[in-house]
């Protein structure tokens, strides 16, 4: 049973889904770059993000840091503002936002025959993942999705990422939908950033171990599928490249936990290159690192103990 909050935030949710379509894209996107000074200069988790970057970018001055989180900020209220705006879009309109320089490596890949683990970021454009780039590359994916608090939201945003043949997968302890996926050949895509739990790999990113999901480089590894590591980098003129690289998998001999925590490393460290050239486009404020203390104090000491 919905709570009042949560009505209020569906109420709000739904009114923003119809004043914002009916936008121009670069009148949609200029009012979320306010919104996302606005929130910013609130310091709505501005503590959390400066905080990170502080620890990413030691050699960056406090200037320097400040004006990648506000960037930062903006970006992410620009990609959520995208998501609300691509509702009642076609995937051609979507598409014309998309360029894909790599999509031949795509192509090759899934046309092995072993499905494909599609993995990208909370950077730059993610959400147009289902409603632009998949249409565009002519393949559904099925999305391992965390949800939302939110039912009625999380409906909603349901009802946004599977059109045009997407579907969705519950983040947890469920596998089985994902196996048949991979198994038919089909695109299995997720987010490779999010901070796992306490038992997850910690693998380094930007210096520090962080807690990271072994979920997509365990599929990977089992089934033979090939692991593309997407990055959506917003441009100068409001549309999006993306970059697909396969990560490299050389020298792994299985699918044993070794292997399985050095691919996981492996993409992390891929991710992390995109993001240092354009750190503005990544999402600070979320709690990456929120573990380590935990995983640090758990390593034995110099001397054995």
């Amino acid at each position: 049973m919905s709570t009042f909050k949560e009505t209020l935030e569906y109420a709000a949710v739904a009114a923003l889904l119809r004043l914002v379509p009916p936008l121009p894209h670069a009148a949609a996107t200029a009012a979320a770059r306010a919104l996302g000074s606005a929130v910013f200069h609130l310091g709505v988790r501005r503590a959390v993000t400066l905080e990170n970057l502080a620890h990413a970018f030691p050699e960056r001055s406090e200037a320097e840091r400040r004006r990648i989180a506000l960037g930062a900020y903006r970006s992410y209220a620009t990609t959520i503002t995208e998501l609300l705006w691509s509702s009642g879009k076609s995937a051609e309109e979507l598409g014309e936002l998309i360029r894909l320089p790599d999509r031949d490596r795509f192509d090759r890949l899934l046309a092995q025959g072993k499905g494909l683990v599609f993995l990208s970021a909370h950077f730059g454009g993610w959400e147009l993942i289902p409603g632009g780039i998949m249409p565009k590359l002519g393949h559904p994916a099925a999305a391992i999705v965390q949800r939302q608090r939110n039912g009625k939201i999380d409906a909603m945003l349901d009802e946004l990422r599977c059109r045009f043949g997407n579907s969705t997968i519950a983040m947890g302890p469920s596998s089985r939908r994902a196996v048949e996926v991979l198994k038919g050949g089909g695109v299995l895509a997720g987010l490779g950033d999010q901070s796992g739990p306490k038992e997850a790999a910690f693998v380094p990113y930007f210096g520090r171990p962080a807690a990271t999901h072994r979920g997509m480089a365990a599929f990977a590894l089992k089934y033979g599928a090939p692991l593309l590591m997407v990055i959506i980098r917003r441009a100068a003129d409001g549309r999006y490249d993306v970059f697909m690289e396969e990560v490299d998998r050389s020298g792994l001999q299985g699918a044993g936990e070794q292997d399985v925590v050095e691919l996981t490393r492996r993409h992390t460290a891929l991710l992390e290159r995109y993001v240092r050239e354009t750190p503005d486009q990544w999402l600070w404020m979320h709690k990456r690192w929120k573990h380590t203390a935990y995983h640090l104090a758990r390593q034995p000491s110099a001397d054995g103990r």
